[in-house]
């Protein structure tokens, strides 16, 4: 019983605990296998942030065992705490290990065997209480370095603080000591990543920030740039702001969600920031660095949102110098206030009000990339192949394509964005391979 298989579904948070957790497994005589290929066990790492996660582990789990049917099946992730009995019940499931569980991995599996019922290790997620660093090395051409856990935020829509327990973090030196072995591979470039990353230090005695934490990262020597994943608005600090600008490393790329541009939604929503302070975020942002890239997170038929709160938000994006959006229909989560809420909106209301959002983001990433075309910047080429051609991101994410070149792969060259191709995405003209 030695092959191994993992899946992940949902953020790169996942992504970076799921590499970790198979570099174990790997320590401990267990060899990896593609997930499409026959293994003695399959681990899948789910999420719960859609209303789909159920759909989306029966159908991985039915897959697997068409390939081995006497294979072992492991499930884990944010899903695996809050639905544990669910999970237990799909047929094939043999184990399901939750948020205080996982990582303990290698103890469990010596435990598996066929039985009629899965066997389930679910702890209250207020016994969740240790920090377990993790990142990603082998899956992706980046790495995702993991600083933060949990989240003290209760935003009505969201079940993650169930799922994940509460805020939590190593120290700057002891997340530094990971970034360092990070540094130690072939990788270029690292994202920072967590479940609320901007409340580093919140579970603390002493006084650690988040900026506490960039500076000390910048410092790390053998990587090239890092990137910040999604940082809530009202936690992205001026001093964080201008330590970007100014650093060498860290890229001018933010993704900041919003949820909505409306403050009556907002404060349903129970969100810490009203919009004029999402606004200053990013005219300071802008200010700072004029070509830097974006992105917004929406939610779009929350419960009580009518059209002219969805018209409201619909403007705010219009006129916010952003560069594209990811939105969300609304999705009911059980034990969230917002499933209490009246006012519901239809399927067919959030389809087409998310509908409208893809348009403008497209129109936004449109503009933002005509703004760019004719400026050098430097290309990390990514490793996965896009039929014959190859694709790689600039410093402030502006997605390059060329054919595919192996030699290339997590390259980062300086290229001169000479236009934009009939897909949307950058071509190249100039070259000066970085050494």
């Amino acid at each position: 019983m030695s092959r191994v298989a993992i899946h992940t579904l949902g953020c790169k948070l996942n992504f970076s605990e799921s590499s970790t957790i198979v570099r174990q497994l790997e320590d401990n005589g267990f060899s990896r296998v593609d997930f499409s290929d026959e293994a003695d066990i399959y681990i899948i790492n789910t999420c719960s942030v859609t209303d789909n996660a159920d759909k989306k582990c029966r159908t991985t789990v039915k897959s697997v065992l068409k390939q081995n049917p006497e294979a072992y099946v492991v499930v884990i992730g944010c899903y695996a705490q809050l639905k544990p009995k669910e999970i237990s019940e799909i047929p094939g499931v043999d184990m399901v290990l939750g948020a205080a569980e996982k990582f303990n991995m290698i103890e469990h599996l010596h435990s598996l065997k066929k039985e009629e019922e899965a066997i389930v290790f679910n702890k209250n997620i207020k016994e969740t209480q240790d920090f377990i660093p993790a990142f990603s090395y082998g899956d992706r051409t980046r790495s995702f370095l993991k600083v933060q856990d949990g989240c003290d935020y209760f935003c009505s829509f969201c079940t993650i603080p169930l799922a994940r327990g509460k805020s939590r973090n190593a120290t700057v030196a002891e997340t530094v000591i990971k970034a360092k072995e990070v540094a130690a591979t072939d990788i270029k470039e690292v994202v920072i990543t967590g479940v609320n990353i901007g409340d580093f230090g919140a579970d603390q005695d002493y006084a650690e920030t988040f900026y506490d934490l960039v500076v000390e990262l910048d410092k790390v020597e053998g990587i090239d740039r890092y990137r910040i994943s999604s940082i809530e608005p009202n936690l992205l600090s001026n001093e964080v702001i201008d330590f970007v600008a100014a650093s060498d490393k860290f890229v001018p790329h933010f993704h900041i969600p919003l949820q909505s541009g409306d403050d009556e939604i907002l404060t349903k929503m129970r969100r810490k920031y009203l919009s004029e302070l999402y606004a200053d975020r990013i005219a300071r942002i802008k200010k700072q660095m004029p070509d830097c890239c974006i992105g917004v997170d929406v939610i779009v038929g929350f419960p009580g949102e009518s059209e002219e709160h969805f018209l409201t938000t619909y403007q705010f994006l219009s006129e916010l110098d952003i560069s594209y959006l990811h939105v969300f229909p609304y999705s009911e989560r059980n034990n969230t206030t917002a499933k209490k809420m009246v006012g519901k909106v239809t399927k067919a209301e959030k389809t087409d009000r998310a509908k409208r959002l893809r348009i403008l983001s497209a129109k936004k990433k449109r503009f933002f990339y005509e703004s760019q075309v004719g400026k050098k910047m430097d290309v990390l080429w990514e490793e996965e192949k896009q039929g014959e051609n190859m694709q790689g991101f600039s410093e402030n994410y502006i997605r390059f394509e060329a054919p595919y070149d192996a030699t290339r792969v997590n390259q980062v060259e300086r290229l001169c964005f000479n236009a934009i191709n009939e897909s949307g995405l950058a071509k190249a003209s100039l070259k000066e391979h970085l050494q």
